[in-house]
């Protein structure tokens, strides 16, 4: 088959297409040919050096939506020619930007009805890092009110939508030029993080979901009510932090997206709603994944960019 894959750390350009062994599905895996695979921050961080995966040579991607080929032992959930779209296991399940992949049957849920591979491939890490933290971790409610910062951004985008599906009165940071965009996704509010601290502005916050850390997360800390939940994803810098969330009567929690049947079914069920929808803001051919990187680093970029797989033969 053919990957996209690097020997070394680095810039874009180590990403190479070449040729490896076709994988085989072990206990309790299913084969699945790759249609459609997201390309995430965190994919270009590890590209770089900086993620949790140090082996090389390295194929990157979490995101799959495509089409079981084979199942192994075990699998009672799957058959072959099943649509299917998950997550692997994030981190070390790593290896979607490729024809094919092996993963547990349990990183996969059905794809949902009426949207494309292009669509499913885009939704899962981002969608479940947004569900796990507002709706496992911080267990939000109808008419609680939610900020999310980044909220035009991959994960913010979708928790966005989750949160309103929730019932959440949802307040969004993002740059003015994508205020438009955040509002068409159901944003109550919108603030302009770049001529307004919302420090300032927002209190009796329930919810804050925050993808950025540093200094935003410790100001969320301050906006939050008696009670409230602030849900990082990545961890917090400051050693105060935990005495100060403590008198202030709050909760602090640094969230690891983990691979997850019933989140993936969850999404499907808000997708097939009309609930949920990735934006999309461009399509790469797989070969091109380099350009993907590119374009992602530049952090301007609206929701989700995604890899396209030929099936082969074609």
């Amino acid at each position: 088959m053919h990957a996209i894959s690097q020997d070394i750390h680095g810039a874009p350009d180590v990403l190479k297409k070449v040729r490896l062994p076709k994988p085989v599905p072990g206990l309790s895996q299913i084969s699945v040919a790759v249609r459609a695979a997201g390309v995430n921050p965190t994919d270009w961080k590890h590209r770089a050096g900086g993620g949790f995966v140090d082996r090389l040579p390295l194929v990157l991607g979490w995101d799959v939506s495509g089409i079981v080929e084979a199942v192994g032992y075990g699998v009672t959930l799957f058959k072959p020619g099943d649509e299917v779209f998950g997550m692997l296991p994030y981190p070390y399940g790593v290896g979607s930007h490729a024809e094919y992949v092996t993963a547990p049957a349990r990183a996969f849920a059905h794809k949902p009805a009426g949207v494309d591979h292009t669509q499913a491939g885009a939704l899962p890490l981002a969608a479940l890092t947004a569900y796990q933290a507002l709706v496992d971790t911080a267990g939000i409610r109808p008419g609680q009110r939610v900020l999310v910062h980044a909220a035009a951004g991959g994960v913010g985008h979708l928790a966005v939508q989750i949160a309103k599906a929730r019932g959440a009165y949802v307040i969004g940071t993002a740059s003015a030029p994508k205020h438009d965009f955040v509002r068409s996704l159901g944003a109550d509010e919108v603030i302009d993080y770049r001529s307004v601290d919302f420090a300032e502005v927002l209190q009796d916050i329930d919810v804050v979901l925050d993808p950025l850390s540093g200094d935003t997360r410790a100001r969320s800390l301050g906006i939050l009510r008696p009670g409230g939940v602030l849900v990082s994803l990545l961890p917090g810098t400051d050693p105060d932090e935990a005495a100060r969330a403590d008198e202030l009567g709050v909760r602090v929690e640094t969230l690891l997206v983990e691979a997850d049947h019933a989140g993936m079914k969850a999404i499907a069920d808000l997708v097939e709603a009309g609930s949920l929808r990735a934006h999309i803001e461009a399509v790469f051919p797989l070969a091109e994944a380099a350009a993907a990187h590119t374009l992602g680093e530049t952090d301007r970029t609206t929701g989700k960019l995604v890899l396209t797989v030929e099936p082969q033969g074609s």
